[in-house]
């Protein structure tokens, strides 16, 4: 991991929605650095502020205070425009209800983002196959969502997650539709994409897959209540030995 230059940071990041007495704390001076090759989990119940910081580290919601940097790149004050291309070009979003475009195939699913950031077709379409072949799809790139069970469709969102030179992806909750095998195979698949030289932010609510995560950070009431580097379970560490 490359500890000198972290991918994303987020510096005091706080966000509070309304104002006055009816002002809600989300998040509440959130520090926070994802280096190259590092995943990092964030646990915590309900209303603990996990998709808040998802947002916030994805560009999608500025901070009320702090900043949030990615690649060296400081976002908070960015115009829209300069942040959404930011994001087709640098950040993948991986949701556990997948996202994908009916009437797209596969390949029409995860060359969309290159294509919308000004990619000639034929190029993005090849870039499109490579994603989905490392994500073990290459055979089912013409095939529509509907044609696809819900762990290849989860497989073609993480393709569409890190396809160019998209290099943080942000999963919210990723395995939460699928069984616990296949939710096995995605998590894999992520981190393969971490280890590779990605960063990944993973928010989940099963320790059993915040297992594939380098850290775990534990939020409450929009704050870092511990943070530890974690080792993982027996299973887990053999299965990522195994990939």
């Amino acid at each position: 991991m490359n500890a000198v230059a972290p991918l994303l940071e987020l510096d005091a990041v706080s966000v509070q929605y309304g104002s006055g007495a009816k002002a809600v704390t989300a998040l509440a001076g959130i520090d926070l650095r994802i280096a190259r090759g590092e995943m990092v989990a964030v646990m915590g119940t309900s209303g603990s502020g996990k998709s808040t910081l998802l947002a916030c580290a994805g560009t999608l919601l500025p901070p009320t205070s702090g900043e949030v940097v990615i690649d060296g790149d400081f976002v908070s004050d960015r115009p829209a425009k300069d942040l959404a291309a930011l994001r087709r070009r640098l950040v993948g979003f991986v949701f556990q209800d997948f996202n994908l475009i009916p009437s797209l195939t596969a390949v029409e699913n995860v060359a969309l983002p290159l294509e919308l950031d000004g990619w000639k077709a034929s190029r993005a379409r090849r870039a499109a196959e490579l994603a989905l072949e490392n994500v073990e799809l290459g055979h089912r790139a013409d095939a529509f969502p509907d044609d696809l069970s819900g762990g290849q469709q989860q497989r073609v969102a993480i393709a569409r997650g890190v396809v160019g030179e998209r290099r943080l992806v942000l999963a919210d909750e990723p395995t939460g539709a699928l069984d616990s095998q296949t939710g096995e195979v995605v998590l894999r698949m992520l981190r393969r994409h971490v280890d590779s030289g990605a960063g990944a932010l993973l928010v989940t609510h099963d320790a059993r897959h915040a297992a594939w995560a380098d850290r775990i950070v534990f939020l409450r009431d929009g704050r870092v209540v511990d943070e530890t580097v974690y080792s993982g379970v027996e299973m887990a560490l053999t299965d990522r030995t195994a990939s």
